[in-house]
C-alpha cells in the first residue's frame, strides 16, 4: 500500500506543479494547465487523506485542522481557476482571478510544508 500512497503523492505534487507553474508563467489569464492542476490537487488530496486515515500500516496520522484548512483553500483555488478559465475563453480576461488562484496555491504549499 505504501507504493500506491506514494503514487498518489506524486500525482498530488504534479497537480501542484501545474497550478503554481502555470501561475509562474506570468500570463494574465488562467491556463487550462492551472485548471487541470487544481482539479488533480483536489482529487488526490482527498484520496491521500482517505488512505492515511483508513490504512494503519501507512503509519500516517493527519492533522484534521490542517487538512480542513487546506481543503478550503484548495476549493477556492479550483473555483478561481475554473471561473477565470471560463471568462478567458469568452475573451474576458480577469487577471485578479489568476493571481488569486496562483497565490492561494502557493499559500497551500506553505501550509503543507511549514505547519508542523
Amino acid at each position: 500500500m505504501d507504493f500506491v500512497y506514494n503514487l498518489v503523492v506524486v500525482a498530488h505534487l504534479l497537480g501542484m506543479a501545474a497550478v503554481v507553474g502555470g501561475y509562474a508563467a506570468g500570463q494574465p489569464r488562467v491556463s487550462e494547465l492551472m485548471v487541470w492542476g487544481a482539479r488533480l490537487q483536489l482529487v488526490t488530496g482527498v484520496i491521500l487523506v482517505g488512505l492515511a486515515e483508513s490504512i494503519d500500516s501507512l503509519g500516517k496520522d493527519p492533522d484534521m485542522t490542517k487538512i480542513g484548512i487546506k481543503l478550503v483553500v484548495s476549493l477556492a483555488v479550483a473555483a478561481f481557476a475554473e471561473i477565470g478559465r471560463a471568462d478567458a475563453k469568452r475573451g474576458k480576461a480577469v487577471p485578479w482571478m489568476t493571481h488569486a488562484s496562483g497565490g492561494l496555491a502557493v499559500l497551500n504549499v506553505l501550509i503543507a510544508t511549514l505547519w508542523t
